[in-house]
C-alpha cells in the first residue's frame, strides 16, 4: 500500500470542491509556475526540464483555447492572446529564451489579475 499523501490529498480536495471560476484561477497560476520553473531551468542549463515545463504551460493555453464559449464575442479576443501566447512560448521553446517566457508570464499574470477582479466583483454581486 502506498504512503498517504496529505498534499496530494489536499490538492486533489482542492480541485475537486472548485468552482469553474476558481479552477480557471488555478490554471493561470499553474501557467504561471510552469513559465518561471522554464525560465530558472534555462538559468541553470536544464534543457529537458526548460521544454518539460513550456509544454506544459502550452497544454493549459491550449486548453483555454479548446474550451472558449464561441457564443460570446470576447471569446475572439481571448482567442487571439491564447494564439500569440501559444506561439510566443513555442519560440521560447525553440530557443529557450527567457525573456520571452517573462513576457508571456507578463501577459499571464495581467490576464489572470483580471479574472480575479472579475471573480471578486461577481462574488460581491451574489
Amino acid at each position: 500500500m502506498p504512503a498517504r499523501n496529505p498534499y496530494a490529498e489536499y490538492t486533489t480536495n482542492k480541485i475537486m470542491t472548485a468552482t469553474p471560476a476558481e479552477v480557471t484561477l488555478m490554471l493561470y497560476e499553474g501557467a504561471i509556475k510552469f513559465c518561471n520553473i522554464a525560465i530558472t531551468a534555462i538559468e541553470q542549463k536544464d534543457i529537458q526540464k526548460a521544454h518539460t515545463n513550456i509544454m506544459k504551460a502550452q497544454r493549459i493555453i491550449e486548453e483555454f483555447r479548446n474550451t472558449l464559449d464561441r457564443k460570446y464575442p470576447v471569446a475572439e479576443d481571448f482567442d487571439r492572446i491564447y494564439v500569440y501566447l501559444l506561439r510566443r512560448l513555442f519560440e521560447a521553446n525553440v530557443k529557450k529564451d527567457k525573456d520571452i517566457l517573462e513576457e508571456v508570464n507578463m501577459h499571464l499574470r495581467s490576464v489572470r489579475d483580471t479574472w480575479k477582479e472579475v471573480m471578486k466583483r461577481n462574488y460581491e454581486a451574489n
